[in-house]
């Protein structure tokens, strides 16, 4: 209902990643919208620019331009699959829903370059259904976002402003406190969408709920403290799947740039210093972050060949890899050996097994079955160090991404997305797809935003 007395935002959005999915879509249905974000260098730093920009959806147009079938009800198999089952069902049945709309409407309204990744399959996806912009590049996503808010009179950017409490009376959101240089401020609103991400930046956080991961290099914002967590709990909310967590084995060094997995499902693997594999690579990139640290001491090398480095051009990130002198090449096994300064009798055995394995001559040793083709030629490696990117586990939130207390009931006008709410990706590192932060994060804002247009509208 419309309170001709109030003078203020419609809606606080906290966060300028996926929030900013909020903030359009809010706009379009005419609401106006403040956005907040603690970090001033948010364009370059926050994870949804530091992602590769991969968003699954199900029966989209450009699912059927392609001849690829896919339905909600099959993407909820696989997330089940991935997960043994224990996943937050609700928020990923809304998710699964909602996807082919979010990105038509990311294509349509908002203008990204849209187009469906065909060229390699990711750990789990049973089809081609991750969506992306040439690049393939988060940070050029974020900067479609952002040309898009700038065009809608009914939004502006705060920042650096960090959102620190939320007022509530009468049992529904009234303002919100931030933290600005300037000094504290109080606004006024009707609702709010929590999009400040999760945990991840918090070394006190990650080592009460992700202790196994601690000694990874974290790759995320280093804004991610758990701020949505603590002021969700401050006003009663519940949270799940803390323990959930998105990992990365492959952050190539010594420029800290991702070296994609698609190196990985093209036909690469990976090494540790005595030049031997540890385990099956395409069970998946988050999972295989643990394992790196278990077996390869945190240092491990991807070992491919040209045709597996050719095929990864399309991706800015491993562009920057190279452009960083992340690609060591050799004539041969044992002289690769000797330049990346890894046991050279071990890569060699590594490197004939493996061709092996692809060429199913022999069984692998790991279980592994996907190669797509052997090694051939002359061989490369990339020094790789195991990250932790962002956490999973966040609010729990409904369909509509309202954030509930135990009871089940929402607190009215408080929503989450992304990261600061409970996940898709059931518990720890290994029920992660490709897309399940991204997803979350566009998608639960997207639905937030209509959740706070119809129910403004009563």
């Amino acid at each position: 209902m419309v309170d001709e007395e109030f003078d203020g935002p419609d809606v606080v959005v906290a966060g300028a990643g996926g929030g900013l999915v909020a903030a359009l879509r809010a706009a379009e249905r005419g609401l106006s919208v403040l956005v907040v974000d603690a970090n001033e260098h948010f364009r370059r730093g926050n994870n949804t620019s530091m992602s590769t920009a991969m968003i699954p959806a199900m029966g989209s147009r450009f699912q059927r331009d392609a001849g690829v079938t896919d339905s909600p009800e099959t993407f909820l198999g696989d997330v089940a699959k991935k997960t043994g089952g224990d996943y937050n069902e609700t928020a990923a049945k809304a998710l699964a829903a909602v996807s082919a709309e979010l990105i038509e409407w990311l294509a349509d309204d908002v203008g990204l370059d849209i187009s469906l990744v065909t060229d390699f399959s990711y750990p789990g996806h049973s089809a081609f259904r991750c969506h992306t912009i040439p690049g393939r590049s988060g940070a050029a996503m974020l900067s479609g976002l952002l040309a898009a808010v700038a065009k809608h009179d009914l939004i502006d950017l705060l920042t650096p402003a960090r959102l620190v409490d939320v007022t509530f009376d009468d049992g529904c959101v009234r303002g919100v406190t931030i933290d600005t240089p300037a000094g504290i401020e109080e606004v006024p609103t009707r609702a709010v969408v929590l999009a400040t991400n999760g945990y991840g930046g918090s070394t006190e956080l990650v080592e009460r709920y992700i202790p196994e991961i601690k000694d990874a290099v974290y790759f995320g914002s280093e804004y991610s403290q758990g701020d949505a967590l603590r002021i969700g709990r401050e006003l009663g909310a519940v949270a799940d799947y803390l323990d959930s967590y998105q990992g990365h084995a492959a952050l190539a060094m010594p420029a800290s740039s991702l070296a994609t997995w698609a190196t990985v499902m093209h036909g690469g693997f990976l090494v540790n210093a005595a030049g031997d594999r540890y385990g099956d690579e395409t069970t998946g990139y988050s999972e295989y972050a643990a394992e790196g640290i278990a077996h390869a001491e945190g240092r491990s090398w991807i070992i491919i060949d040209q045709r597996i480095h050719d095929a990864c051009l399309s991706f800015q990130d491993f562009l920057d890899v190279i452009e960083g002198g992340g690609v060591k090449w050799a004539d041969s096994a044992s002289e690769l050996a000797e330049t990346i300064g890894v046991d050279a009798e071990g890569l060699v055995r590594t490197v004939d097994a493996a061709r092996d394995a692809a060429g199913d001559i022999t069984p692998d040793a790991f279980g592994r079955t996907f190669w797509e083709a052997p090694l051939e030629g002359r061989l490369a490696a990339i020094h790789v160090r195991p990250a932790l990117f962002h956490t999973q586990g966040g609010l729990r939130v409904d369909a509509h991404a309202r954030v509930l207390t135990e009871s089940g009931a929402p607190l009215v006008g408080l929503y989450a997305a992304g990261g600061a709410a409970a996940g898709i990706s059931g518990h720890g590192p290994s029920g992660y797809l490709a897309g399940n932060g991204l997803l979350p994060a566009l998608g639960l804002s997207f639905i937030a935003a209509d959740d706070i247009a119809d129910a403004l509208a009563e």
